[in-house]
């Protein structure tokens, strides 16, 4: 739930500002959650935390009033991910992405890409997902093994 919100700010892959469509006109504002103290090192200007830290993912921080930026994955004060959500109409549209790149200063280990058919919480409408760690997957499936469920593992083939 709190990662799909998370999802509202258009997510997956990478830093560059990517031009991708915003959630439908209507969509259900966010609550934020309570706003850390310390902000990850390298993180943009303007982003809010908006998820709590889900197993296998980490702590999510989002520009909630810009839908087309990335959404950028945390981990114990270190940025370990970039994630962007891209309509599938868009995707049908034939729109191309040329300059997807981590964020500076990281480098992509893995990517994955997630299917969400009916849509999830933030982005109601048929989407893919892209996740874009710069940790290994190893250290990936180790994130917050406490944290809040990730509400689409148990639908996600590894």
């Amino acid at each position: 739930m709190y990662r799909r919100f998370a999802g509202l700010c258009i997510a997956v892959l990478l830093t560059t500002a990517v031009g991708v469509a915003a959630p439908p006109v209507g969509a259900p504002q966010m609550t934020l959650p309570p706003q850390s103290k310390v902000r990850p090192v390298g993180l943009p200007a303007g982003y809010m935390l908006v998820s709590p830290c889900i197993v296998g993912m980490g702590e999510h921080w989002a520009k909630p009033k810009d839908l087309a930026s990335p959404i950028y994955g945390t981990q114990n004060g270190k940025v370990i991910f970039s994630e962007i959500m891209i309509p599938l109409k868009t995707l049908d549209a034939g729109t191309n992405y040329p300059n997807l790149g981590a964020l500076p200063g990281h480098t992509i280990d893995h990517v994955s890409i997630e299917w969400h058919p009916k849509g999830h919480s933030g982005m109601p409408i048929p989407h893919y997902d892209f996740h874009a760690y710069y940790v290994t997957y190893a250290q990936q499936k180790a994130i917050c093994p406490n944290g809040i469920p990730d509400p689409d593992s148990a639908s996600m083939k590894m």
